[in-house]
């Protein structure tokens, strides 16, 4: 492992532009489940009668504004991940130049929260709400502490969480960003998702560069595709690359 370990960290050293895709394993490692894991979407399909690729739509925010923001805020605000070791060295191989671009999935800015600048944000954020009639923004925290559907003040009207909706298209202008990146990647590193993930996979057929890196736990028979696969959470390879 040690000596993989350092071929890793060699080909860091030697990339002139690396790309990390952080998936939902990197949330998983943070302490929060996503709501489409089976078996948290099958609980939540008990408790509230729908599926979370029901409820987290525009058309239940539209026409069923107290179950949304009641999934929404117990669901997916309660209890979200931390930042780990992983967003630490992130930040870290950044700041010496060693990584270029983190294009994430997750919504909840672990990346940007340990310090790291030049993060792709598919999904959108919790952090950035607004009220889609004046514009105002709103905070998190403004969302949680709202007692049933959260209200702009001045328009009283239901305030837009800033993420993009499940069968929502991806802002076009973010996904050619991401293309953009990738395709000037020489190394590209997928940490917490695969090959076969349903947000990357339509993006890692743009790589041409030299070395695709997967650092995920658990495995997938597409791995065979990759330069280097490490069976494991991202954190626990991160962290013992040096960097920190």
């Amino acid at each position: 492992m040690e000596e993989r370990i350092a071929t890793l960290r060699r080909i860091l050293d030697e990339s002139s532009y690396t790309v990390a895709l952080c998936g939902s394993g990197m949330m998983e490692e943070g302490g929060y489940i996503g709501v489409k894991n089976p078996d948290k979407a099958y609980d939540i399909e008990k408790k509230y009668g729908y599926s979370p690729e029901e409820i987290f739509t525009s058309a239940f925010y539209n026409t069923r504004p107290k179950l949304f923001f009641d999934f929404y805020k117990q669901e997916m605000l309660n209890g979200g991940p931390e930042p780990t070791e992983s967003e630490t060295v992130l930040e870290k191989m950044e700041q010496d130049g060693k990584l270029q671009c983190i294009i994430t999935s997750n919504i909840y800015e672990l990346c940007q929260r340990s310090g790291c600048k030049n993060v792709i944000e598919l999904h959108g954020s919790i952090y950035h709400n607004i009220c889609q009639r004046c514009g105002r923004e709103y905070p998190v925290e403004y969302i949680k502490q709202a007692q049933g559907i959260p209200v702009c003040e001045d328009c009283q009207i239901p305030i837009r969480p800033g993420l993009f909706f499940f069968r929502e298209m991806a802002d076009s202008q973010l996904v050619t960003q991401a293309v953009e990146e990738i395709n000037r990647a020489e190394v590209l590193l997928l940490l917490g998702t695969n090959l076969n993930s349903e947000v990357f996979s339509h993006y890692i057929k743009y790589f041409q560069g030299k070395y695709l890196v997967i650092i995920h736990q658990r495995s997938h028979y597409l791995d065979d595709n990759a330069d280097m696969v490490f069976i494991d959470q991202p954190k626990n390879i991160l962290s013992r690359l040096g960097y920190v």
